[in-house]
């Protein structure tokens, strides 16, 4: 989440007239995150999170992530639920963006995540991964294996600045990747950006999930290699086998991983890992003048990486057996 789009009161009190959440008391801008423009909104009949769409989100996805969210809760997932307006519509217009305004969640996302935060994010994920089972629509990811040198090829240029060597770590983690990449893996619906700032907590139980606008439709276990490079590492590159071990073993008490899948994971996590370096990059180098963000740093994964390069198997990420 964050703010590029500012948005003035009478911008927002004529938007708001078209729904019946009351009054508008307040709101500020959320700065966390990187994609999208974000308001805490509080009305005389609650509170909500008002989104408006920028950057890497397509209009044309937006019915996947609504109905997919509205889906999701229906089979008791806890999770955002977008608000229709007076015409039954979700996804309105404000300031030239498309907007949605979504209910608010209790709840809050740890900064330093222990081992029962991540076995509990290894349930939450297997249980979306099951309840998304029956969803009808398909997103393919855009933002996969084929994605990657595009994107390599907006930053390359200006790579090392960034970190001394890092073009040439890319082309040598692309090649491999590239060449490797696993096919045919169980799949379906996945997050693909289960950070811990998307994730809520109450005391140590898992509250609900948030920010589905990359979500699509890919391997599951990719999705678990997501979280165990969001989870489980420190900034400066430091692997906790203990955390990602009980990651693992909170998504295989719900939903055990198949044999391809473990063997996969090694190279997921590669993948993930580059994923991240790269959009990251692309935000680091590319930030709008004036906009209320704050980039996160890509050398993170640049770190991540030097491990993944020598993980042999799935048990180097803490999985037993």
């Amino acid at each position: 989440m964050a703010v590029y789009t500012e948005v003035s009161d009478e911008a927002l009190t004529a938007f708001l007239t078209a729904y019946e959440i009351g009054g508008l008391l307040s709101y500020k801008g959320i700065a966390e995150g990187v994609e999208n423009t974000n308001f805490f909104l509080h009305t005389t009949a609650g509170s909500y999170i008002l989104t408006l769409y920028e950057k890497r989100v397509r209009e044309d996805d937006l019915p996947f992530f609504l109905n997919l969210m509205a889906h999701l809760a229906r089979r008791g997932l806890a999770c955002p639920q977008p608000v229709r307006n007076r015409d039954g519509a979700a996804l309105g217009r404000l300031c030239g963006r498309p907007a949605v305004i979504v209910s608010f969640l209790d709840g809050v996302s740890v900064k330093h995540p222990g081992v029962h935060h991540c076995r509990a994010l290894g349930g939450a994920l297997a249980r979306l991964h099951a309840a998304g089972s029956d969803f009808g629509m398909v997103r393919e990811n855009n933002l996969s294996v084929g994605a990657w040198r595009g994107l390599f090829a907006q930053a390359g240029a200006q790579a090392d600045s960034v970190a001394p060597g890092l073009a040439e770590r890319i082309r040598g983690d692309l090649a491999v990747l590239e060449a490797g990449w696993p096919r045919g893996l169980p799949g379906g619906v996945i997050h693909a950006d289960l950070f811990t700032d998307n994730v809520f907590f109450i005391g140590d139980d898992l509250s609900g999930l948030i920010d589905f606008y990359f979500a699509c439709t890919d391997a599951f276990a990719y999705d678990l290699a997501i979280c165990l490079n969001a989870w489980c590492f420190e900034a400066d590159g430091r692997f906790h086998r203990d955390m990602a071990g009980a990651l693992i073993a909170g998504y295989e008490a719900v939903r055990p991983l198949a044999p391809a899948e473990v063997a996969a994971l090694p190279i997921l996590c590669r993948g993930a890992a580059l994923r991240f370096l790269l959009t990251r990059l692309v935000d680091w180098l590319n930030v709008p003048p004036g906009a209320l963000v704050q980039p996160k740093d890509p050398r993170e994964y640049d770190r991540r990486l030097s491990f993944h390069r020598t993980a042999r198997d799935a048990r180097d990420y803490g999985r037993a057996g």
